[in-house]
């Protein structure tokens, strides 16, 4: 173990991350009563500029009227190369009370766009005498937040989670297509000849540098990395193969961008019964090894060690995080 002690965020689950437009009253509402562990109101992509200004005041009234219950709720505001997003922090601090939890900013480039973000929320803070502190989500979105995603994510205490924004970054690495996620037909391997045998094409995952990236990144600083969105809300097929690949690699959740996704997210993104009953008896038997003088034990013909202890309680203090909500 590193003499270097990584400091964990504040801990929330984090599976589902619900996008609500904020020029949209009637989603705003039904927000509320969907199952989705976060809910992020925008001001940003999902906001015509003309409709900008009567959004924020949309999601500040949405928040001061509607019972979230224990949601975690987060507002996306405007990048900081506009001139709403000044406004969007100084008005949702001031006209707001505490049930705001996160700042949700997109299109981070430079750990400077962080402390910039910092620097305001911080004197909105202590000007309106707040004693809650605002947490940052954090979008990797860009060829430049990319090569700068390990300052970035280590530019704020307030720092909570890296999410990668796969549309913008596409567009931002001039990658040839116009989806939202998912794969592509060309980016794949064709098998080698082999005599007059046909050869084989097999697919591959275009993002998976980007977020296996990200996810180091986060690691590395005590941060949640989630997967972002997946545009075709009608293929919950192709939805569930994207949020399966951004677990596998440690993302803790996925946006979902149509409600038919949040179900989806907290389903993959939740250990199963059989996850958690295995991850308790690895705990179980190295207890008992330890007792024994034992570093390792075999358990159902596989090692397991120290390292399958952190692995297993995970497992099992996410479950429990699950029950509680």
């Amino acid at each position: 173990m590193s003499f270097t002690i990584v400091e964990q965020a504040t801990p929330r689950l984090n599976r589902s991350e619900l996008a609500v437009p904020g020029s949209n009253e009637r989603a705003l509402q039904k927000a509320a009563s969907l199952p989705a562990d976060v809910v992020f109101l925008d001001l940003e992509d999902a906001v015509a500029p003309d409709d900008k200004v009567q959004a924020r005041k949309n999601i500040i009234k949405a928040v001061n009227d509607v019972d979230w219950g224990g949601k975690t709720l987060s507002v996306r505001i405007n990048g900081l190369d506009t001139h709403y997003m000044y406004r969007d922090v100084v008005d949702l601090i001031e006209q707001t009370g505490d049930r705001i939890d996160l700042i949700m900013i997109p299109k981070v480039g430079t750990a400077a766009d962080v402390y910039a973000v910092d620097m305001l929320v911080t004197q909105v803070e202590e000007a309106m005498g707040k004693t809650k502190r605002l947490g940052f989500e954090l979008i990797i979105e860009t060829a430049l937040g990319m090569a700068n995603v390990d300052e970035i994510a280590a530019a704020s205490k307030r720092n909570e989670s890296l999410h990668f924004g796969v549309a913008d970054y596409a567009a931002s690495t001039k990658a040839r297509t116009t989806v939202i996620g998912g794969p592509n037909p060309y980016y794949g391997v064709l098998t080698d000849k082999d005599g007059d045998a046909p050869r084989e094409y097999h697919w591959g995952d275009m993002w998976h540098y980007a977020i296996a990236r990200m996810v180091v990144a986060a690691r590395a600083n005590g941060l949640r990395p989630v997967d972002g969105p997946f545009g075709d809300f009608q293929d919950p097929d192709g939805y569930r193969a994207q949020a399966y690949r951004a677990a596998v690699l440690g993302c803790e959740g996925k946006w979902a961008i149509h409600p038919s996704q949040i179900e989806l997210a907290n389903e993959i993104y939740s250990p199963s019964e059989d996850e958690v009953t295995k991850a308790k008896r690895i705990l179980e038997a190295m207890d008992q090894a330890q007792k024994e003088g034992k570093g390792a034990v075999s358990l159902d013909g596989r090692l397991i060690d120290i390292a399958s202890i952190k692995q297993a309680e995970n497992l099992v203090k996410k479950a429990e995080s699950i029950a509680a909500a």
